[in-house]
This record gives structure tokens, C-alpha cells and sequence, in this order.
């Protein structure tokens, strides 16, 4: 097993890699039950998505760990499912069935691109300097998640974002986990954001803060309402409005997941020479995911940031992994007990991560304003969109823009120049 998972090589352990995997799963348990709650607003029916949901994040972490050797989980990605609930079908008047194959086609061409190689050469093209924005930029993004989640910031009429109530009980509970996360940190403790999730909804349960679990196990809910619908409907996809939603989907995905594996390799010191080794594997293990989902019946799946938490402990091989989809699994079986997992104890992690990714910022070259301005636009976009993508496509088409102006538009990948008009022609047509 570890001649497998190259553990002498990646300086890892079994404890440090169950750790990891274990804080990884902690901090995107939620999507086992907020997925669930957002696609039932399409008329989904809850049970059928919650199971779905666990075997796509199974089989997901799985083919990433095991084909690509990566310490990253898979999962309905959040920004989707709001997009597939909300905007296809309550915006648009889609039906779930209709759409969901919508998501099943955009998986295929994505297996496609994966097989293809040219999701790869995309991400082998990106300028380093903007490879480290990226991954700072989903620090920030991050943390803002963390601090919303904590109630920390909340929105505001005028000024957008302004501090919350920190004498709320939740948000003081979020904050004193915080407190002890950073504290465990600092102080040297491995496994500091795990123990810190730990005691948080320990002391969250004896405030009753949080809601004690009346029973362990439950019973696994059926896959029938959802499971297949997509290929009854594969007639009624090639409509202007529906190829419009696949193309969305596709474009979205593609860069949230190039931007989630450029900054988790990274963190994980994967990364070499500006390359991602098994970078093919990886891909197509995520678009294989897609494919998976979308028959199962959830929305799409995508490379969760969240696994960064457990990167930050350790974590550096698919064994990580292995253990993710171990905990989903086990997950099926005792979901009541992932009620005391709320937002509030997950929120310090998402903090403190966000800070560690954020150290990547320190390697892009800040004395050349040609690279400084995309960079910083890029940066600072992910959290202020709320999207991944987004901040990608700001910087991809400011790179370009700012070295023709220095007369170095030969030092510009022609595949950057593409993804430029291709993120213009996105913003005027789609957004």
C-alpha cells in the first residue's frame, strides 16, 4: 500500500493521511445535506439526492485517489447545484429530468476533453505567476466562505459586506473554535483543524448550541425517483436554451475544477516545474464523476476545495482519498450524526485553510506590474463573484492584454490567447 501510494516519496504516513482524509470528509460533510435541500427546490426528491450525493463523492474520491494518486475529494460542487436548482429550472422553467441530462451531456464532453488530453495542455499552459494567484485567490475565497458561514460577515444594503453579531451564540461558538483551531495550530499540535472541528461541536452539543443526535444510524434512502431519468430524456436537450445551459455548465466546471487542482497540488507540493504530474488521470476522474452523478441523480460534481483542509494536515497521496470515500460511505449508514457537523464548526477551518493557501501569493513575481494586475484582479474576484471561475476569467483575459502592451505578446501562450476571447465571448453572451 504504500509503494502504491508513493508514501516514502511524498514523506507521509498512514496517521498523517487518515487525518487528512478524515478533516477533509468533516469539512465537506455538509454537502450530504445541503445538496439534498438545494435540488429538492427543483422538484428532486431529497432522500434520492442525499444517496446519490454520497455515492458520487465515493466513487469520485476513489477514481482520484487511485488514478491519479491525489490527496482531493469529489462532490456536488456547491456553485452548481445553485445554478442547476435556481436558474435552469426555477429561472428558466426547465424540468430536473431535462436538465440533469443536460449535466449528463456536458459530463460526456468533458470525458472527452479529459481522454483527449486538452484539459491538460490548458492547464500546462497557464503562466505560473497565475497558477500562484489562482491558488491564493481560492484562499480568499475560502475564507470569505468560512467567515459567512460563521456569521463573522453578513451582507449589508450599503456597504455589501459589513461584521455580524459576534455575541450570537452561533457566531461566538464558530469564533471560540477559531480561537482554538488557530491556537492548536501555532502551538505545534498535529491535526489541529480536526481536533478543533471536534471540540467545537463537543462544546457546541454541551451549550446546546447544536442538537444532540437522537439515533446513529439511518436507513439508506432509495435511488429510485432519480436514478436513469437521464436517458429518457436525451431527445429533448437540443433546444437554444438547453445548449446554452450544458455549454455553462461545461465552461464553469472545466475552470473551477483547473483552479481547484492547480491550488490543491500546489498546496500538497505536487506540483513540479509548473506541471501537474497525473494531471489526464485526474481530469478523468473528475469527468468520470460527472457522468456518474448525473445518473445517480445529483448535479455536477466537481474537485472540492474544501480537501485543502486536509492537505494542511498532511495529506499528500490518494490514500487521503481512500479514506474520503471510506468516511462517505460509512456516512450512508450513520447520517444522523452529521447534524452536529454544522457550518458554524466547519468555519474555522475554512478560515484557517484559506490562510495557508493564501500563502501562495508570496511566489508571484510583485515587482512587474504586467504580472501584478491580473494577478491581484484574480485574486480579488473569487471571493467578491463568489466563483472560481470568474476570477479565472478576469486574469486570462488581462494576462494577455498587459504583455501586448509591453510588445511580449510572443511570451503569451496561444492557447491563453484563445481561453481571452473565449472568457470575452462567455461574459457578453452568458453572464
Amino acid at each position: 500500500m504504500k509503494n502504491f501510494f508513493n508514501f516514502t516519496e511524498r514523506n507521509t504516513t498512514y496517521k498523517k493521511e487518515i487525518f487528512a482524509g478524515i478533516t477533509t470528509f468533516l469539512s465537506i460533510s455538509y454537502i450530504l445535506v445541503v445538496n439534498p435541500l438545494i435540488l429538492s427546490e427543483a422538484g428532486m426528491d431529497k432522500g434520492a439526492v442525499f444517496t446519490a450525493t454520497a455515492l458520487t463523492s465515493i466513487l469520485g474520491s476513489l477514481l482520484i485517489g487511485l488514478l491519479a494518486n491525489f490527496p482531493i475529494a469529489i462532490a456536488p460542487s456547491m456553485g452548481l447545484n445553485s445554478f442547476f436548482a435556481f436558474s435552469v429550472c426555477l429561472g428558466m422553467g426547465i424540468e430536473w429530468q431535462v436538465a440533469l441530462t443536460g449535466v449528463f451531456i456536458a459530463s460526456v464532453l468533458f470525458m472527452m476533453l479529459s481522454l483527449m488530453k486538452i484539459r491538460e495542455k490548458i492547464i500546462n499552459a497557464i503562466p505560473e505567476d497565475l497558477k500562484h494567484a489562482i491558488a491564493g485567490g481560492i484562499g480568499f475565497f475560502i475564507a470569505f466562505i468560512g467567515l459567512k458561514n460563521a456569521g463573522i460577515i453578513i451582507s449589508n444594503e450599503d456597504t455589501f459586506v459589513t461584521i455580524g453579531n459576534v455575541t450570537s451564540p452561533m457566531t461566538a461558538l464558530a469564533l471560540f473554535g477559531l480561537v482554538i483551531t488557530i491556537f492548536m495550530l501555532v502551538y505545534g499540535i498535529n491535526g489541529g483543524i480536526f481536533y478543533g472541528m471536534v471540540v467545537t461541536a463537543i462544546v457546541g452539543m454541551m451549550f446546546g448550541l447544536i442538537s444532540t443526535p437522537t439515533s446513529i444510524i439511518g436507513k439508506i434512502p432509495s435511488l429510485a425517483p432519480t436514478f436513469g431519468v437521464v436517458f429518457t430524456n436525451l431527445h429533448e436537450v437540443f433546444t437554444p436554451e438547453l445548449l446554452a445551459v450544458i455549454f455553462t455548465f461545461l465552461f464553469v466546471a472545466f475552470f473551477d475544477t483547473a483552479g481547484a487542482l492547480i491550488a490543491l497540488t500546489s498546496q500538497a507540493g505536487i506540483m513540479k516545474n509548473n506541471k501537474i504530474p497525473n494531471a489526464g488521470r485526474a481530469l478523468l476522474a473528475d469527468s468520470s464523476a460527472g457522468v456518474i452523478g448525473s445518473i445517480l441523480g445529483t448535479s455536477t460534481p466537481a474537485t472540492s476545495v474544501e480537501s485543502s483542509a486536509g492537505i494542511a494536515l498532511g495529506g499528500k497521496t490518494g490514500f487521503t482519498s481512500v479514506v474520503i470515500a471510506f468516511c462517505f460511505t460509512i456516512a450512508l449508514f450513520f447520517s444522523p450524526i452529521l447534524t452536529v457537523i454544522t457550518t458554524e464548526v466547519t468555519a474555522p477551518a475554512l478560515i484557517v485553510v484559506g490562510a495557508l493557501m493564501a500563502m501562495q501569493i508570496s511566489r508571484i513575481n510583485w515587482s512587474k506590474l504586467e504580472i501584478v494586475i491580473p494577478s491581484f484582479i484574480t485574486i480579488i474576484m473569487m471571493p467578491m463573484s463568489s466563483s472560481v471561475a470568474t476570477g479565472i476569467a478576469f486574469g486570462f483575459i488581462l494576462y494577455p492584454i498587459t504583455l501586448v502592451a509591453q510588445k511580449r505578446y510572443k511570451e503569451v501562450h496561444p492557447i491563453m490567447y484563445v481561453l481571452s476571447l473565449l472568457f470575452v465571448l462567455y461574459f457578453v453572451f452568458i453572464v
